[in-house]
């Protein structure tokens, strides 16, 4: 016969979580806290288990009256916020769940600090707001490019009937406004057209490449520094898409430094890392890779914050603001993610891939 399962390795699974967990009884004993609840107490999971739960909060006679409700059925989930209380640290803000298990007498607790709570709901917004952009370019590249088409070759054929010079003027104006507008569509329509080509990447190699293209264009005025983990793995990816992603944002970012550069004192910084057991675009990563692109620029404006990954939103004079929302599609392809945090002085941008 089986031996019956133990706590540990019923609910062993938690341990991959990313929230804190605990599983409890109706009275508020502990029966299982996972690693990241450990982590975020500071103590181990043996002192945690065994011990009333409702100690742990700054007002415990909240959950001692959820865990009572969720006993007597009373409700099947419950959520608040409150105060979790850490060994070393101060405590912790965060959003608790209080939910019944298909075991009598057990409850789960699961804790979210708010946070985290908050970053996961900005990265699903960036993931919903880089689905809706997709859409909307690609339908709307399409309705322009075919009345495009007819416009051009109508001022062509009506430049061949015309004689007068001031006439012939305005329809090289039309067919040279219709090209623009052409290299616009493409642009819009480049992330959906071309094949994604994979291979082994050697991120090093595609920033190596960045650079060289950025200091060409920007010989003078403008430090680039190199702050390379040079242990990160090769990975599966496309590396043009990827080349072409932290181009954009590293132009973008040189652009924004336009001053700096002319004043002498510009500085970039491509600065690799390792993330370990991270949540992001609704999924947990054992390793990723975390590119940031630093600049000592003004900053993003505050008007356009929220909306920098937006097509055609550009907080430049004459820039197409197309340039963001081409590399964040190029890293979602890649199953990752770009996040911006600015303040004036300092902009990070920092990409996210999963490492296998």
């Amino acid at each position: 016969m089986s031996k019956p399962a133990t706590p540990h390795s019923r609910f062993q699974s938690f341990d991959l979580l990313a929230t804190l967990v605990a599983v409890v009884r109706a009275d508020g004993t502990v029966l299982f806290a996972n690693a990241a609840l450990e982590d975020a107490l500071g103590t181990s999971r043996r002192t945690i288990e065994g011990s009333a739960f409702a100690q742990c909060f700054s007002e415990p006679h909240i959950l001692q009256n959820a865990l009572e409700g969720a006993g007597s059925n009373e409700f099947a989930a419950l959520r608040y916020d409150a105060w979790l209380n850490r060994l070393t640290h101060d405590p912790l803000p965060v959003h608790v769940i209080v939910a019944q298990t298909d075991q009598p007498g057990e409850v789960i607790v699961e804790l979210l600090p708010l946070e985290q709570q908050a970053k996961q709901d900005r990265e699903e917004r960036l993931i919903d707001q880089a689905q809706a952009n997709k859409e909307l370019i690609r339908n709307l590249a399409h309705e322009i490019k075919n009345p495009l088409g007819g416009i051009r070759g109508a001022a062509q054929l009506l430049q061949m009937e015309v004689d007068s010079r001031d006439l012939i003027e305005y329809t090289q104006v039309i067919i040279h406004e219709a090209d623009r507008l052409q290299t616009l569509v493409d642009r819009l329509l480049a992330p959906h057209r071309r094949p994604h080509v994979v291979g082994d990447v050697n991120i090093h190699e595609v920033i190596e490449r960045v650079r060289s293209l950025i200091l060409a264009e920007f010989p003078r005025g403008l430090r680039v520094v190199r702050e390379y983990d040079i242990s990160i793995p090769e990975f599966r990816g496309d590396r043009e898409q990827l080349i072409q992603a932290v181009l954009n944002v590293a132009h973008n970012a040189c652009q924004a430094l336009s001053d700096r550069i002319a004043a002498g004192d510009a500085q970039l910084v491509f600065r690799t890392r390792i993330a370990r057991q991270v949540t992001f675009g609704k999924q947990r990563y054992r390793l990723a890779l975390e590119l940031h692109v630093i600049d000592n620029g003004p900053g993003v404006p505050d008007s356009i914050k929220d909306r920098i990954f937006y097509p055609l939103v550009s907080g430049r004079e004459g820039g197409s603001g197309l340039g963001l929302t081409l590399a964040q599609t190029f890293v979602q392809q890649h199953h990752g993610l770009i996040e911006c945090d600015s303040v004036p002085g300092r902009t990070d941008f920092k990409i996210l891939i999963p490492l296998p």
